[in-house]
């Protein structure tokens, strides 16, 4: 095995791309973030049946990234990552607490692109504490209080609290159309996060959530009854016995043994498809609203989530927190017509923590120091030829929590290579998984104690050591 991870962080050489970029005015940039959408919902990434035709068509017409990942799979962490380009570990957002004060002081892209001459905008579910108040780098603001309603969500516009009538999804909608439609003396950038497709919880008194389910994720009434009688493909790990998994076989009091009973319904996901057809609405409406406008190709248009979602692989449904592929991978395509040719798509292994480098460095920014993150502007040319020193690993971590049972003493450092991935549970001893990706992609069979996989977990654990040395953390035990 050749040493993973010596080149972790992605460097750029001059191409073809920076010379278009030289030529071009500064882009207007749309950031589109959907709450759990994992990367196989969609119709471009390979769903069977899920209707996205307008998200589709960024892809249609833009790139697809076939091996994007969310660095830590939970919400609150994940969104600060994108923001500010750092792991976790750095930024010090490693749960879904109330991180407010934390949020405040978080430094952006946002306020980067706003130093440099951006009208900047946020607009719906922020998810770093329930402090709905405006936070640093955004000239206008709009957010949902906490998790937000589904129905008639009271909005903080700018500072001042704005009581609506409807749909999440369309109300945010129509506020992101008219945000494009009025008139801009600068390039702008529009941070759009949903609520979708987050289902409907309820916070119990000890500070623990409703568990999802079926009635939790209500779609728009107009989608009330799409994919009726629809069967949920599931990928192989829904049948997975748990052997060779000890930390998911640990009683845990409260809960039944995972297995394939306690994954997601079929009506559970058929739910969630259906809250991502109005995000695909949505999506469609700010075209048209572009186009319009005279704007499209002048605006760089970003899609992904801050995480995936377990559908019953390994038996979960409500732990998307674990570092196997389903909760790990996320969508990412990017429509910019002067410097993407469409319908491009890139197998590297690109992470959240690339988007805020890439926006700033497109839009003629100056960078954030010490990011993690590294420049994916050498990968948006049509054949990608700008990219150099790709890298070959990268580090997976979540801190432990106390909001759902079975995540307690679960936090792990995770490293995940093109073929390996080694998953080290630091409150946990002698649960450590070791995987084959390329012989065993659903991460049925834990190597750590086969013989055969020896060398490769001695080689894991060293370019893990020193990956996060690498990132400013150290190996926690």
């Amino acid at each position: 095995m050749a040493a993973c991870g010596l080149t972790l962080f992605l460097g750029i050489l001059p191409g073809s791309w920076s010379v278009a970029a030289a030529a071009t005015p500064r882009p207007n940039i749309i950031f589109i973030l959907v709450d759990d959408a994992r990367w196989d919902d969609l119709g471009c990434t390979g769903h069977p049946f899920s209707r996205t035709p307008n998200i589709d068509r960024l892809a249609r017409e833009g790139l697809a990234f076939r091996n994007a990942f969310a660095t830590t799979p939970l919400c609150s962490p994940s969104r600060a990552s994108f923001l500010s380009g750092l792991y976790p570990h750095t930024h010090g957002i490693t749960d879904n607490t109330d991180r407010s004060a934390a949020s405040h002081r978080l430094a952006t892209f946002p306020q980067s692109l706003q130093r440099a001459g951006y009208e900047t905008a946020f607009l719906g579910k922020w998810h770093m504490g329930n402090d709905d108040s405006p936070r640093p780098g955004f000239d206008r603001w709009t957010c949902l209080k906490g998790q937000g309603s589904t129905f008639d969500p009271e909005l903080n516009v700018d500072g001042r609290v704005v009581k609506t009538s409807g749909y999440v999804t369309d109300i945010l909608s129509e506020r992101a159309v008219a945000f494009v439609k009025r008139p801009h003396a600068k390039p702008f950038l529009l941070c759009f996060a949903h609520k979708a497709m987050h289902p409907e919880t309820v916070q119990r008194a000890d500070g623990s959530l409703s568990d999802p389910n079926a009635s939790n994720f209500i779609p728009a009434e107009r989608h009330k009854n799409l994919y009726a009688g629809l069967k949920i493909p599931r990928r192989p790990n829904a049948a997975d016995t748990l052997e060779g998994k000890p930390a998911l076989q640990r009683a845990i009091a409260g809960l039944p043994p995972l297995g394939p009973a306690t994954g997601s319904s079929d009506e559970t996901i058929l739910g969630r498809l259906r809250m991502l057809a109005a995000v695909d609405d949505s999506t469609g409406e700010l075209l048209k609203a572009l186009e319009a406008t005279g704007q499209l190709d002048r605006t760089l248009i970003v899609f992904t989530s801050d995480h995936g979602y377990f559908y019953g692989e390994h038996g979960l449904s409500v732990e998307r927190r674990l570092a196997y592929e389903e909760a790990i991978r996320i969508p990412l395509l990017l429509r910019y017509p002067p410097l993407i040719g469409a319908g491009a798509m890139r197998d590297q292994l690109v992470l959240s923590l690339d988007l805020a480098p890439t926006l700033l460095e497109l839009a003629g920014a100056t960078a954030l120091p010490g990011l993690h993150g590294r420049s994916l502007a050498g990968l948006l040319g049509r054949d990608g030829s700008g990219a150099h020193g790709v890298r070959d690993a990268f580090i997976v971590e979540h801190f432990s929590d106390h909001v759902f049972p079975r995540m307690v003493k679960m936090g792990y450092q995770a490293l995940r290579t093109e073929r390996w991935k080694l998953i080290h549970y630091v409150d946990l001893t002698g649960m450590d998984e070791l995987y084959d990706l390329r012989s065993d992609p659903y991460e049925m069979k834990n190597l750590i104690g086969v013989p055969h996989a020896a060398g490769e977990l001695r080689q894991m654990r060293a370019d893990l050591s020193r990956q996060l040395r690498i990132s400013g953390a150290a190996l926690r035990n």
